[in-house]
């Protein structure tokens, strides 16, 4: 097996990346570590935090299986801590194939006013806001019908995954990976005698499209960790991505364990 890592930039995480690799070779593993994407690992070991985690899913697609090893507040997406790299090793030579978690995705088409299309995904969410402080102001449309024009700070389209994210912070539904589905909620909409929104997060599933039709001329993307400004944006279609993210399981922590050591108790 072809292992690739990507790492969190500060020197705790690079010597943990050391002793990594240093108890794999010592177990006299087949595995063997490469340096890139060109080197099409069957495995990348994400060392970091749920950032990183987001990065090498960026950088490496939905081919590779990831694994993530947090060296810092506990992650939602990593398994493994520091002190058990040992078990780690262990299994990862003698375990013949973990079991393997697949995460929906979201998949967005972003065209511009002079008809330009952009596809983009993500695995936890797009964040749409406006680039000024102003109001955001986009039309919403599902599977080709209006169902609003919201008025607020923002709109957030999550994966299953991501809906623990962003989303939760805005009062979304956690929504387990095994649904294909989609989730749109609304960052301070203004609902008032003048403006109405459905206040509420809407969970679409895998054959559903929610359509963002924009008002302003210039808006703030935002794609798991990557934002950046964009003029003249006619709209942003999104769904359920066709590809999933694979995540190798070496021990059993299911979805809901997760959410309990990441919101309630560690």
């Amino acid at each position: 097996m072809k292992i690739a890592t990507v790492l969190r930039n500060d020197d705790y995480t690079r010597e943990v990346e050391s002793e990594l690799k240093q108890k794999v070779r010592a177990a006299d593993s087949p595995h063997c570590f490469v340096s890139g994407p060109d080197d099409h690992p069957d495995m990348v070991i994400s060392i970091g935090g749920d950032g990183t985690l987001l990065e090498a899913v960026h950088q490496y697609g939905a081919e590779p299986a990831y694994v993530g090893i947090h060296t810092g507040h506990l992650g939602f997406y990593a398994d493994w801590r520091p002190d058990e790299l040992d078990e780690f090793v262990e299994r990862l030579v003698e375990q013949e194939e973990p079991a393997i978690a697949e995460y929906p995705t979201v998949q967005c088409r972003i065209e511009t006013r002079d008809g330009q299309q952009y596809d983009k995904w993500a695995l936890n969410e797009l964040v749409l806001r406006n680039a000024s402080l102003s109001t955001l102001v986009t039309c919403v449309y599902i599977n080709g019908d209006e169902l609003e024009t919201f008025r607020g700070d923002g709109l957030i389209v999550s994966s299953p995954s991501g809906s623990t994210a962003y989303n939760k912070a805005v009062d979304g539904a956690i929504v387990h990976p095994s649904i294909e589905a989609i989730q749109l909620s609304e960052i301070a909409s203004i609902n008032n005698q003048a403006y109405r929104t459905v206040n509420s997060s809407l969970v679409l599933p895998k054959h559903h499209e929610v359509e963002l039709i924009v008002m302003n001329p210039e808006i703030m993307i935002g794609l798991d960790r990557e934002q950046a400004v964009w003029k003249d944006v006619r709209s942003i279609m999104c769904r359920v991505g066709q590809e999933k993210i694979k995540f190798a399981r070496y021990k059993r922590l299911t979805f809901w364990s997760r959410v309990r050591k990441s919101f309630i108790k560690g």
